[in-house]
């Protein structure tokens, strides 16, 4: 049977007090989906408020050379236009092999604060699946206890987007937290590589990239982790 994955997207579009739009990040979806697909792994879409995920209309700009974007938001606007509920899926953490989150400054947003995102991840982790997520996405896993009361990050190794990344694209005092800064307070040791470089940390089942660079690099890890 194939391996599954599910995937689980921002429903956030507003970007602070800025007045405009974002979402999640194209590249970082678009290239674990090639890395996954040309697998043969199943992949299932989800997001908070389930229908149509906000897609960062930045992220298309960004990516508009880069051919493995431009032919995934071409040819699978389905994927994000109608997901399923986070909700809908507690409890069935034995159905899947990993649970990945893309990044974008959306998930900063509603992410961290979403009771069913955190249970689901909870429940992933203490069913011995892979956890993932790339650049802000591990702003998803800041909140996450386990049963134990501990946070899932405490002694973990991570990455994710930087601060001064986030400085280089102006966007820091727009923030609810700085990702950087709130990964070590849950207690992880953060590392990074220069801005825009390609990083990706495996710790055990808990893989994490810094940035859209590293997007690439993530989705072989997950690919690598579900195959052991």
């Amino acid at each position: 049977m194939a391996p599954k994955v599910l995937i689980v997207l921002s429903s956030h579009s507003e970007l602070g007090t800025t007045g405009k739009k974002t979402g999640w990040y194209l590249s970082e979806f678009a290239h674990p989906y090639k890395v996954l697909k040309d697998a043969g792994v199943s992949m299932t879409i989800a997001s908070p408020s389930g229908g149509a995920a906000p897609l960062d209309p930045s992220s298309v700009e960004a990516a508009k050379d880069d051919s493995v974007s431009v032919d995934f938001l071409h040819n699978n606007s389905a994927l994000w236009e109608v997901t399923h509920k986070v909700s809908d899926f507690l409890g069935k953490a034995d159905e899947f092999d990993a649970i990945f989150f893309p990044g974008g400054h959306g998930p900063m947003f509603d992410l961290p604060l979403d009771k069913d995102s955190n249970a689901l991840i909870k429940e992933f982790w203490e069913k011995e699946k892979v956890v993932s997520a790339v650049c802000h996405g591990p702003a998803a896993l800041v909140n996450v206890k386990l049963g134990n009361g501990e946070l899932l990050l405490k002694g973990k190794q991570v990455t994710g987007f930087s601060n001064s990344e986030e400085d280089a694209v102006g966007l820091s005092s727009q923030m609810p937290f700085l990702l950087e800064d709130k990964l070590k307070e849950a207690g992880t040791k953060y590392d990074k590589t220069g801005d825009w470089g390609e990083k990706v940390i495996v710790d055990g089942r808990l893989i994490t990239g810094q940035n859209p660079a590293s997007a690439h690099g993530v989705g072989e890890a997950i690919l690598k982790a579900i195959k052991a």
